[in-house]
């Protein structure tokens, strides 16, 4: 497997790897999103799930987030050539590819890019950035799965640097990079799925999905990724 990786790392053209990059963030979208919408939908059945958000949403709008997503997978797919022309160049560094590795790797980046998103979503709801940016993100009043890509170029472009601003600083392994974008999307379509364990009462029942989902439906509040730290450290600047 490490001979394989190192291939990929050193051999393969930045063509090759972009159509790569472009094909994982097609299948985490599409394959991964239609089974954690198809899980979501049965465990409602079962009452395991409550919508927080009762309307309907419309094929238009599924129609325009789909065709948002596509345009932001475009620009995800060279997301990969920074970090991989900086492994080239010895710039960045590699640590092997251990299990404890790889587990503290991506839950550095989780951590970071609740950091990272914090600071891009609250410039993102500056007035001219609202206006003329961030608004195709909130065309989605009712949130779905398909919600999770549905940018602006422009904000495609900032959400796809939370690697690149990390991995120059802090080896990491490089399967952890690549697990991260699944466990980033998990994290995203729980935030925009409209779903949410029981009827959501309580601290404990609003952890993950709830906060973003609601950010969605209100328009302000709730400017964190999956948790809401940073949300409550600055929360006198969070109207």
């Amino acid at each position: 497997m490490d001979f394989l990786i190192k291939d990929i790392l050193f051999n393969y053209s930045y063509i090759t790897l972009y159509w790569l990059t472009f094909g994982y963030f097609i299948f985490l979208y599409f394959g991964v999103g239609s089974l954690f919408l198809f899980i979501c939908k049965t465990l409602e059945k079962k009452h395991f799930l409550n919508k927080i958000e009762s309307k309907e949403v419309s094929k238009k709008q599924i129609a325009f987030e789909i065709k948002h997503s596509i345009k932001s997978i475009v620009v995800f797919g060279f997301s990969i050539m920074p970090i991989i022309y900086l492994i080239r160049i010895n710039v960045v560094e590699l640590v092997p590819n251990t299990w404890f590795n790889i587990a503290a790797g991506v839950t550095l980046l989780t951590l970071w890019n609740e950091v990272h998103f914090y600071i891009v979503h609250r410039i993102m709801h500056q007035k001219f950035m609202m206006k003329n940016v961030h608004y195709i993100h909130h065309k989605s009043r009712v949130s779905t799965v398909y919600s999770v890509f549905s940018f602006h170029w422009i904000e495609a472009l900032l959400l796809s640097t939370i690697p690149l601003t990390i991995v120059p600083f802090i080896p990491f392994s490089i399967v952890a990079v690549f697990i991260y974008p699944l466990v980033s999307i998990l994290l995203n379509f729980a935030g925009h799925c409209n779903y949410r364990f029981g009827e959501g009462k309580g601290t404990s029942w609003r952890l993950f999905g709830t906060y973003h989902n609601e950010h969605h439906s209100r328009g302000r509040k709730n400017y964190g990724f999956s948790l809401n730290f940073l949300d409550k450290l600055f929360s006198k600047h969070n109207k």
